[in-house]
């Protein structure tokens, strides 16, 4: 048998196939989701969500540090608002001493250098569990995005680097951004939740900050996962309105939305690997169904060979570990 191409021959040792790997994870592709709460050398993890946690500032402050010091510049924050402090206008997502607020100088004075970024959205501050004001039944739009752009505005004044609305509100990148800008706040980005769909894999997520929707669900301003051009046409809309960056939610399947957007903006691209997908991979490990260290570095390159630039993830930790081996 002669033949002109033996495809296997760049696939025959590690070496070989380190050499011509098309997509490489590297630390600093990883934007690592922390999760704060109330209180002073608090760990609490979340029990569905195994080896992830809630942490206070301070225990907070100790593992950007770690983070830091592995290579991953970035974090994202998310608050547990007192049930006595919810509201439904977000009231406390404005309080310039509010968890959030607090937590974004404690990081910044401790590691200066690590990217912040800030969750923006009403449901971990709402009575309804809703990503903006509710009216009856309704999730209003307009009142909903002025308390957004206020809400991002406090963040970007405790020190934010990057406010990272994911609400999916329409109009609300423009007026964040208008707000950034009328404040001074001229170099505070954005990374807009542009494709963010209504999906069930966020369920673990809502057990950690305990903002569930109280009634109805999130499918009238949240995304239908049937739908890809409809992805595309959110996208290019928040790019217009000044998105820095643009983010598909959830991302192992979604990944012809990736794709889709990464080819057709020129912005960086992210994605989320949420809590739902995290938590499968550790169920069919515990249950010896997988090895979860291949299932962790297999995941995460297929949503970077799909196109994303970073991946907010969980396992962020562990890829690193795995990575440096």
């Amino acid at each position: 048998m002669h033949l002109s191409r033996r495809n296997r021959i760049l696939r025959l040792s590690p070496a070989i196939r380190a050499m011509v790997a098309e997509t490489i994870l590297k630390p600093s592709d990883f934007i690592a989701p922390l999760f704060i709460i109330e209180g002073s050398g608090i760990k609490e993890e979340i029990p569905s969500m195994q080896g992830y946690y809630r942490r206070s500032i301070d225990l907070t402050v100790q593992e950007v540090k770690e983070l830091w010091a592995m290579g991953i510049k970035s974090v994202l924050l998310f608050i547990k608002c007192k049930d006595e402090l919810k509201d439904n206008k977000g009231t406390e997502a404005l309080n310039p001493n509010g968890l959030m607020q607090r937590s974004i100088r404690a990081i910044k004075d401790a590691c200066p250098d690590m990217v912040v970024m800030t969750d923006v959205a009403l449901d971990p501050f709402s009575t309804y569990g809703h990503d903006g004001i509710v009216d009856g039944d309704e999730i209003v739009n307009d009142p909903t995005v002025e308390v957004l752009a206020k809400m991002s505005v406090s963040h970007a004044q405790a020190g934010a680097d990057i406010v990272a609305p994911s609400d999916m509100m329409d109009g609300r990148i423009l007026a964040i951004r208008e707000a950034l800008e009328q404040n001074g706040l001229t170099k505070t980005g954005i990374m807009a939740y542009s494709a963010k769909y209504a999906s069930c894999f966020y369920g673990p997520f809502r057990d950690a900050l305990d903002s569930a929707p109280g009634f109805g669900d999130k499918k009238t301003y949240q995304m239908d996962y049937a739908n890809r051009r409809e992805a595309l046409k959110e996208v290019l809309m928040d790019v217009e309105e000044g998105a820095d960056i643009v983010m598909v939610k959830p991302a192992m399947a979604y990944l012809d939305i990736i794709r889709e957007v990464r080819d057709n903006v020129d912005v960086p691209v992210s994605a989320y690997h949420v809590s739902g997908e995290y938590a499968m991979i550790k169920a069919a490990a515990n249950m010896g169904w997988l090895d979860e260290n291949k299932a962790i570095i297999e995941s995460l390159t297929s949503i970077k060979r799909a196109g994303a630039d970073l991946i907010a993830t969980y396992f962020a930790k562990d890829a690193v570990k795995l990575i440096n081996g």
